[in-house]
């Protein structure tokens, strides 16, 4: 039995070319190639002129176009242009498969034009954001396009049922009882994103502390949903925006702008050890440069008290005396106002007594620094702290510290360590 070779028979070549659904594979085909053609050199045209251009600017505008690739996501509306209009060309297809084809690509470009849209409306956003000096205007774009992207799927569901937008838009409507369930979140959030924008509650960068969170840091995003924040262990919490509004948060960012950052601790001096000043103590306490004023003002203010108010001055209890306790607070006092690490003027200074606890009697200085870094802030205090503790001992004052084994074995009548509590 015989093959025939229809390779060389022109007639079969030519009856092969000449069929419709030939004719129609190909044009598809020639229309795909050119399509792909067609996006290379767009995506080429994009790397080669348009975003080495945009870096050699010096506006930011642009940057953040190339950042949320807005350029390159236009581009994929080239290729599908041209097989929209392109299927009208291709013979051989029928009326209704080319109408088909057409809604599929139509629907498929109004997806790709509200992608490239909603990247253009998220880099105005982020200039937005950065020309507010940091104030969570990114949220407002975020509900652009989210609502961008119902209107795109009410036209692509008009495109694909040829049916008139307005008519589904009148159905979605009806249903807006069941929308507000489904995005009851999302309506809460944007609410809260209104409030903290309009009030300025939080902007990136600044310090907050959310402790039923577990949220302690800096401020890295604030977006419609949630509030993204760094903590100082480096790892992230995320907090619904609903929550900063609902719940209460701490917000360190005034206590930076106001270029003071208060300390406010207490040293717990031990009562046993407070005391009147003896005349040679008074004395020696004169030498004590932060000290001398405020011994002169008092040995005159003493003396003229004894001399004019006393009338049996061999009672103790008669007489004025200085005591060891507000010496020190004296000199605590003195020794902040001559700081150059604390604010002066327009902050409070002072050292106070508060009411005695079992722990002693609690005095406590308030006052605030003129730096607000944390590092530099811990610094200041620590510094002012190591003094007063070292120094308190001149005052005759012991600082209370609660008994550790050590001293409950030198009172057993063991040997403690140098200044433990002895039997």
């Amino acid at each position: 039995m015989l093959i025939q070779d229809t390779t060389a028979d022109p007639s079969f070549w030519n009856e092969l070319t000449n069929h419709p659904l030939f004719v129609s594979v190909g044009g598809v085909i020639a229309l795909l190639l050119v399509a792909f053609l067609v996006d290379r050199i767009a995506k080429r045209i994009l790397n080669t002129i348009l975003r080495p251009l945009i870096k050699r600017t010096k506006s930011k505008w642009d940057d953040a176009l190339v950042q949320h690739n807005v350029l390159g996501k236009t581009a994929h509306l080239a290729p599908a242009l041209v097989i929209y209009y392109g299927i009208t060309l291709v013979s051989g297809l029928s009326d209704g498969l080319t109408l088909v084809i057409q809604r599929a690509v139509g629907a498929a470009i109004i997806l790709l034009a509200a992608n490239a849209i909603a990247a253009a409306v998220t880099a105005t956003g982020t200039i937005a954001s950065k020309m507010a000096d940091g104030r969570p205007l990114q949220a407002y774009f975020q509900v652009v396009n989210i609502l961008l992207y119902l209107v795109a799927v009410v036209l692509v569901i008009a495109q694909l049922t040829a049916k008139n937008p307005l008519v589904l838009l009148s159905g979605i409507g009806a249903a807006t009882a069941i929308v507000g369930l489904v995005f009851r979140d999302t309506i809460l959030s944007f609410v809260a994103s209104l409030q903290i924008t309009w009030y300025d509650m939080v902007r990136v960068g600044d310090w907050i502390e959310v402790p039923k969170m577990g949220a302690d840091g800096d401020v890295i995003q604030v977006d419609l949903l949630t509030v993204m924040v760094q903590n100082w262990d480096k790892t992230v919490t995320t907090v619904p925006t609903s929550q900063m509004t609902s719940g209460s948060f701490k917000n360190w960012r005034f206590m930076s702008g106001s270029g003071g950052r208060r300390i406010k601790r207490a040293l717990y001096v031990d009562m046993d050890s407070i005391r009147f000043l003896s005349d040679e103590e008074v004395d020696r306490f004169t030498k004590y440069d932060l000290l001398t004023d405020y011994i002169d003002e008092k040995k005159k203010e003493v003396a003229k008290y004894n001399a004019d108010d006393v009338k049996t001055p061999d009672v103790i209890s008669n007489v004025r005396r200085l005591t060891n306790v507000g010496t020190y607070r004296a000199y605590i006092e003195a020794l902040l106002k001559q700081s150059p690490h604390i604010h002066h003027k327009g902050f409070t200074l002072m050292v106070r007594q508060l009411a005695p606890t079992p722990q002693g009697l609690p005095l406590e200085i308030y006052a605030f620094t003129n730096d607000t870094n944390w590092t530099n802030y811990e610094g200041i205090q620590g510094d002012i702290f190591d003094h007063l503790l070292a120094i308190a001992p001149e005052f005759g004052i012991a600082v209370f510290q609660a008994p550790s084994g050590e001293d409950i074995r030198a009172i057993g009548g063991g040997s403690g360590p140098p200044g433990r509590l002895t039997a």
